[in-house]
Order: structure tokens, then sequence, then C-alpha cells
């Protein structure tokens, strides 16, 4: 109450100032302004007319006349019959008194100009709005200025406030039952509400609250999502900043608003402050090659302070979320400011199928949709992709006017997140179709005859998608958590079957091949020098610290290995990828028939499953109709033309990277 009084006072001191220096100048400009009687007003007629004649007379030119005009207005009062104000170059006076025409006469001879206007007898506030305009020009100006500079807090200059949002229940309410797949994190968490609800069934045992939570995880695991369900379920004021919410322009902004955090955490205690990208401010000191002062550095060392310094802040629990947890300060990371770490992975088949029994719960099901069909089909989906799932797979149905969803619109919700959305408006050549038909048949032959260290084959389509000209979709049977060094072989084998197949069918290689050949040759260095999976080296790592340059870490050492060592894992790698690309010339010439089988049928239905492969390689045709919906192609050049045939602009992108 205090406060506002005091807010009160001051403006009001601040309207009369501004009150008193208007007054002041009007004062001042209207002080030559001066009143004269009728017979002073007639005198100055009469000396104003006998100059005028003189000169006249005289010959000689009139001057300009000190009364520039004479304004007369109609007397409205029984003892006047006019009011003249008249103005000269320094004074402005106004002649009141009886005046009858007799002075008219007089003012027409002095041939002085004037004008004869109505006096206005409307209301005295539009005067009063003229004469106070600019005075309340002046205060609406400074009242938007003020309001600007408080917008960013409580008062003026606040800038260095905290951002920080204190959720209500009255905003969308989520609690544990809407997280799903992360079961141990959600028992993490929940023992933190146990204790903010009954502290003395953990004192009394001398244990203590952990100060600090940081969760961890891949993007899109449900890191944010648990740290709402934390606010629904907590009871106590919790506070929700970003980690980029610390950091301005302004020096020494970051360090402000962190204690300023605190203070509101400390007014409200009992009460949980949620730090989302906490990496964003968290962030190695010293790292990276820049020098200079870093507002960063001083934000995080305020924040260090606050969660663990000289002074304590019992009763305000730090809930942090971060994907990088590599980058962080290791002083933000040691026991008393985090004190426990919880993992967000990614889920399991039980985890899946519970986040998607939570994602359909708005959503129409027809009887015939599985939900662990599709969670077995979605390996290595997170909680994001599932919802991008399920929110596709009613779009479809949307636009097809169905009253539910089924799941033939999910397996295409499923290709869609996987693979991209197709592009069937794309024109492209007989030549170039043929070409990716046949490089995509080669993956799936391969994949399909490699051995039983290799994912099946779930779909192979020629259909552009997203940025590729066509795809060989695997999926795991079940979630695969490592890699044996036989599947990494034969990984390296698939993607060489690409390029194989071109050479054995038309005798020359392009570009198509190129993201295969990468992702090969990536592979085949870690198997060397990460995995200890080469028979040249054995188990021994020559990756050595892989980090990034911007932390600045290691920045000036170079290889731990010799030239000649480096020179041998060179051919090591080569002689990997060459021996998987002689694997799958072999098999593919062995299958030759059944490649041209798959090709043809990729022409003819553009997209085809792994049941449908399995009844090429037994002999039979597809007892499925043909589509109906065809891409457009380019027309044939004729059998003259010389010119040279495009290549493909985007290489073809096979198999996703196994989980």
């Amino acid at each position: 109450m205090r406060q506002s009084t005091k807010t009160i006072l001051i403006w009001l001191i601040l309207i009369l100032l501004f009150v008193s220096v208007y007054s002041f100048f009007n004062d001042s400009s209207s002080s030559k302004e001066k009143t004269l009687d009728a017979k002073a007003f007639n005198s100055l007629l009469a000396d104003e007319a006998k100059a005028r004649a003189d000169r006249k007379a005289a010959g000689q030119p009139e001057l300009e006349s000190p009364v520039e005009l004479i304004r007369v207005y109609p007397g409205d009062r029984q003892d006047a019959k006019f009011v003249i104000t008249y103005r000269t170059q320094s004074t402005k006076a106004v002649v009141q008194g009886t005046w009858g025409d007799a002075d008219m006469e007089a003012l027409r001879a002095s041939g002085i100009p004037y004008k004869i206007e109505k006096r206005s007898e409307g209301s005295v506030w539009p005067q009063l709005l003229v004469s106070w305009l600019p005075m309340l020009l002046l205060i609406a100006v400074f009242f938007f200025f003020m309001r600007q500079l408080q917008s960013g807090g409580g008062k003026a200059m606040s800038f260095g406030k905290s951002k920080a949002r204190l959720l209500t229940d009255s905003q969308n309410r989520i609690t544990f039952k809407d997280v799903a797949g992360v079961e141990e994190a959600k028992e993490e968490v929940e023992e933190i509400i146990a204790f903010l609800k009954d502290p003395k069934k953990f004192t009394k045992l001398g244990g203590r609250i952990p100060k600090g939570v940081l969760m961890m995880g891949s993007p899109g695991t449900g890191k944010t999502l648990l740290a709402r369900a934390i606010a629904g379920e907590a009871g106590v004021p919790f506070f929700s900043i970003s980690g980029s919410d610390f950091v301005e322009m302004f020096v020494g902004v970051g360090a402000s608003r962190v204690r300023d955090l605190f203070e509101q955490g400390k007014k409200n205690a009992p009460c949980i402050i949620f730090i989302d990208e906490i990496d964003a401010v968290g962030r190695h000191r010293g790292a990276g090659l820049g020098g200079g002062h870093d507002e960063r550095e001083q934000t995080l060392n305020q924040l260090l302070v606050e969660m663990d310094g000289f002074e304590s802040n019992d009763g305000v629990i730090i809930i942090a979320a971060t994907n990088r947890p590599d980058v962080l300060d290791p002083a933000l990371l040691r026991p008393g400011r985090f004190d426990r770490r919880i993992v967000v992975p990614r889920p399991d088949l039980r985890g899946r199928i519970g986040i998607l029994n939570v994602h359909v719960r708005r959503v129409p099901l027809s009887a015939a949709v599985d939900l662990e069909v599709i969670a077995r089909g979605t390996p290595g989906f997170s909680g994001a992709d599932l919802e991008s799932l399920v929110n596709e797979a009613a779009l479809i149905a949307a636009r097809r006017d169905k009253d539910k969803v089924d799941m033939v619109d999910f397996e295409e919700a499923k290709d869609k997140v996987l693979m991209g959305a197709e592009r069937r408006s794309m024109i492209i050549s007989e030549k170039e179709k043929k070409n990716t038909a046949v490089h995509e048949a080669g993956h799936a032959l391969v994949a399909r005859f490699v051995g039983a260290e290799a994912d099946p084959v779930h779909k192979v389509t020629i259909i552009p998608r997203g940025r590729a000209l066509g795809l060989t979709q695997q999926l795991p049977t079940e979630d695969r958590l490592s890699m044996t060094r036989e599947f990494a072989q034969n990984t390296i084998c698939i993607l060489m079957g690409g390029r194989v197949a071109e050479e054995i069918i038309f005798g020359q290689k392009t570009t198509g091949a190129g993201n295969d050949i990468e992702r090969a040759t990536e592979l085949a260095r870690s198997m060397v020098t990460e995995w200890g999976m080469s028979d040249e080296f054995g188990p021994l790592n020559f990756a050595g610290g892989k980090q990034e340059v911007f932390l600045g870490r290691d920045f000036t050492s170079g290889d731990r290995h010799s030239e000649d060592t480096s020179q041998r894992i060179d051919a090591e790698i080569r002689r990997i990828v060459l021996h998987q690309y002689e694997r799958a010339t072999e098999i593919l010439r062995a299958h030759r028939a059944e490649l041209e089988r798959v090709a043809d049928a990729l022409l003819d239905y553009e997209t085809i499953d792994g049941d449908d492969i399995d009844q090429l390689l037994a002999g039979q045709k597809l007892a499925r109709p043909l589509p109906t919906a065809r891409r457009p192609r380019m027309p044939e050049p004729p059998a003259d033309d010389k010119r040279p045939v495009a290549m493909p602009p985007v290489a073809p992108s096979p198999t996703p990277e196994p989980v």
C-alpha cells in the first residue's frame, strides 16, 4: 500500500511541475497584451490617418502600417456596440467600450485593413482545450515512454529483472498420467514431489532433498513434458524460464536476472525453478576460441553461487533440461548443485505403446487399429516422433473424409515420418526412373541375401520423397541397442548394393550412390578407429578426443598416432569397403534375374514392401492391381539425340542409420 501511495505522489509532483513550467511560458507570452479604451484607440486611428495623408500630399510612398489587422466583433452588451481586437508588430491590444457608427467611419477613413467577424458564443471548453493541448501532449508522451520502460518488469529500466513465468492451476494442467514411456524418470521426480508434500518422512532419517535435478536425453524424448507434469503435480510455486532468457545485449543483465530469479524463489519457498535448455547459459567456462569478456560466463558464475554458494537456498529446487550434457561446465554438474541426473531415453516397445495410448485419447480409431503393431514398426521413435505420427494419421484420415483413423492411415503416416512426403508432381524421365528402380532393387536384394545380421526390408519406393529420388527402408524387428561387427559389415554391403546394381545392369556409374559411399566410408572408419573391429589393429582407439572446436578443448593437440599409422588406417578402411563391394557384386550377379524382376515391379508399382519382395523372389506375380495415380514422366529424347543425360540432383538415400 505504501509503495502505491509513493508512486501516486511522484506522479502528482511531476504533473504539477509540468503545469508550472507551462504556466510560466504562457504568462510570459501573454505579458505583451494590453487593453485600450475607445478614446485612446480613436486617437491612434487619427494619428495613423494624418500620417498617411501627409505622406500622400508630399508625394512620398506609404510606409507599412504598424497595425497588421483590426478585427471588429459586433458587441453583445448594451454598453458596447463593437469590440475591436488589433495586433501591431509587437503588441496585442483589446479595445473595449462604446463604439458607434462614427467611430466605424473613422476606421474606414484611416485606411487600416480591418475585418468584421461574428463573435462565437460557444462553450468555453474548446478554448481551454486549445490552450492546454500542448501541455496534454507533453504529459501523454511522458506517460508513453514511462510505460515502455516499465514493460520489462515492475519498474523503469527493469531489464535486469527475471523473465521467469509462474505457472498457475488455471493454465493447461499436465499430470504424470499424461507422461508415458519414461517410467524410471517419473519415479525419480515423483520422489521430489513426495519430499515437498511430506518432508518429515525423509528428514527424520537424515535425508535431504536434492538441490538440483538435471534431465538429460535426446531431443523429443519428453524432458520438458516431464517438467510440466511436475508443475501440475507439485502443489508448490513453479517458475519456468529458458536458458536463453538470461543473456541480453546489456552487460551484467544475465547475472542480475539470476539473482532476481532466486530472490523470487526464496520469497515463495518451497518452490521449483525449471530452466529449459540450460546449455545456453551453462557451457564450459573458458571454452571457445575468441577472447574478451563473455557475458554468458558471468551469468554462469552467478548461477553457481546461487545454487550452492555462501548463502543457502533451502526450499528452492532447481530442475534443468538439456540434450547437450557434454558441453556443460563441470562445476555445474557436481553434487551439491545438481545432485541427481535423470536420463530420459528413447522409449522401448512397452514405452511406445504407452505413449501411443496417451496420444490417441482424442483420436477416433477404427476397431482394426492395433497399437502394438504400430509400436513394433516404429523402433527408435521418440515421444515427439510418435505424437507426430498420430497427428499425421489423423490429418490423412480427415483429408480422405473418414470418420475414424485406420491402420492404412497409420502406415502412410509412418512412411511420411520416416521417409518424407511424396513428391508425385516431380517430372522424371524414363531413363532416370529405370536407373532409380535398379539402384533401389540392388539395395533390397543385398539386404535380403546378405545374411541374418541385417534388418529386414520394410518398403522400397522410387517415388521421390524429401530430398531423395528413391528409398529402401529397413526396420528392425526389435529395439537394437548395440551393433555387432557382422551387422556393420552387412550394412556396408547393403549400401554398396545400389552402385553394384547400376554397374551390372547399365555398365555405368552415377552420382546416385554418393550418399551411400559417404555413409559406408564413415561406418568403416568407426569400425577401425573407435570400435576396435579391425583385424589389422585390434581393440585400439585412434579417434582421440572427438571434441567440438567451439568448445576449445584440445584445440592445439594433433593426431595421437603417427603418419604411418594414419596411412595404415586409410588402407584398412579401403580394404573393408572394397571387400563388402565385392560381396555385393557376388550376391547380385548370382541373383540377376531376381534383380531385374524387382526393378520391373518397382517400375510398375513404384512402391513395394517386404512381402511383395518375398513373392517376387518366389517367382510369383504381385496380385494387387497397378496404382491408378502415376507420376508424370518426361518424354524420351529421340534416338539420334546425343545430348548428355542429366544426373539426379540429389543422391538416393537408402536405409537410415541403425539406432
